[in-house]
């Protein structure tokens, strides 16, 4: 073989390297570009299922790949979004995401309404709120927002009276006329409790991971303008609030085939809010 020829071959070679590197490279930046990732907490196996379908409706009609990344708590999805480690997550209530940018001084947007779950009233023991007898014990989550909605759904029963405080405490009671006992356990032990207790007020979440019937509850939050601060939100950064794919990935959720999801799987315990109007 002459010199001219192995150097035709040898640039041909680096040609076809370069070709294909580049074809890497576009391809490999096009698919980042169009890739969007989610914070969430790990949650049940309905949470899954629901994602898996807003994610391919994502990439279905916005050519847009959802990544989850789940964290184990409640104090990790912001600060990971806030550190650009996720673009957007979607965990929250419109209640929990305002106590947390006052709190830690950040600035994150809502890009978009998800569900609403509104918490109920469980009890193994009786059947009515009627029968819950004087001086029974009342369990509600013990972190500032949830307690908050549970003594709220306990005002609402009518079994207490509350201060008007934006964020009630025990402390916020000012009629309570069974002097029912208020237990404050954290939020995954109030259906755990029920044994243990007159009644419980539980999130939707974990009322679903205990199997408990919605339609046994004796109470359910009611969708009045109390409720509207516990819309679930996706969330994002001032900086990317306006980026197409945080806007497509909203588009992707808020859609009819979702709303049929949410109702398939969930039931009674969680319902589409994007479109909900609270009087």
């Amino acid at each position: 073989m002459n010199k001219t020829l192995k150097y035709l071959i040898s640039i041909v070679v680096i040609i076809l390297i370069v070709f294909v590197g580049y074809k890497s490279f576009f391809k490999s930046s096009k698919t980042e570009a169009n890739t969007i990732t989610v914070g969430m907490i790990t949650g049940s196996k309905q949470d899954e299922k629901l994602w898996n379908s807003v994610s391919k409706t994502a990439k279905d009609k916005y050519g847009l790949t959802v990544k989850i990344k789940n964290f184990s708590d409640y104090s990790q999805p912001n600060k990971a979004l806030s550190n650009k480690d996720t673009d957007v997550n979607a965990f929250q209530t419109q209640a929990f995401l305002d106590v947390w940018n006052k709190s830690n001084k950040t600035n994150l947007k809502t890009a978009g309404k998800t569900i609403i779950a509104p918490m109920k009233i469980y009890s193994k023991k009786y059947t009515s709120l009627s029968q819950i007898p004087n001086d029974g014990t009342i369990a509600i989550p013990n972190d500032t927002n949830n307690e908050s909605r549970g003594l709220k759904v306990l005002e609402s029963a009518g079994l207490i009276k509350l201060k008007n405080e934006p964020l009630a405490t025990v402390k916020s009671i000012t009629s309570n006329p069974k002097n029912l006992k208020i237990k404050e356990v954290d939020a995954s032990q109030t259906a755990r409790v029920l044994n243990d207790v007159s009644a419980s007020t539980v999130n939707s979440g974990f009322a679903l991971a205990a199997n408990l019937n919605p339609r046994k509850a004796i109470f359910s939050e009611k969708l009045d303008t109390n409720a509207a601060q516990y819309v679930n939100v996706i969330a994002s950064r001032k900086d990317n609030a306006q980026d197409k794919n945080v806007k497509n990935l909203v588009k992707a959720y808020q859609s009819e085939k979702t709303k049929k999801e949410i109702e398939k799987i969930y039931g009674e315990n969680e319902v589409p809010a994007w479109n909900l109007k609270f009087k």
